[in-house]
């Protein structure tokens, strides 16, 4: 992709097509992310994940909405486990814990939704 967005990164334009999964690139032991939209009222940000990377326990104040593109990964909510794989989505809920982590290389959209 060669067009570039308002804040002229490379990539990703408002008004042109493209593959989610292609967003962002798998980085060997790291997780990548790479933030599409960013308003007061909430955000979509695009993640890659190797194999047996995660994020540790956190809550979050609003609701966030997992949808995986590729891979599976498990994601725990109030202490319970949730495999996720390409395909479905999730919504980790407002105030409670919640943690990721990949079983298989993965990537993702989280949609963050503040209002």
């Amino acid at each position: 992709m060669t067009n570039h967005s308002e804040t002229g990164k490379p990539g990703f334009a408002k008004a042109t097509a493209a593959a989610a999964a292609g967003i962002v690139q798998y980085q060997e032991g790291s997780i990548v992310s790479r933030e599409i939209i960013k308003k007061p009222t909430g955000g979509v940000t695009v993640f890659a994940f190797e194999a047996g990377q995660g994020l540790s326990e956190h809550t979050a104040p609003f609701d966030a909405l997992v949808h995986v593109l590729e891979g599976e990964v498990e994601i725990m909510i109030s202490g319970k486990a949730h495999p996720v794989k390409a395909g479905e989505v999730i919504v980790m809920p407002a105030h409670e814990p919640h943690a990721l982590r990949a079983i298989t290389r993965f990537k993702m959209i989280l949609t963050m939704i503040r209002a």
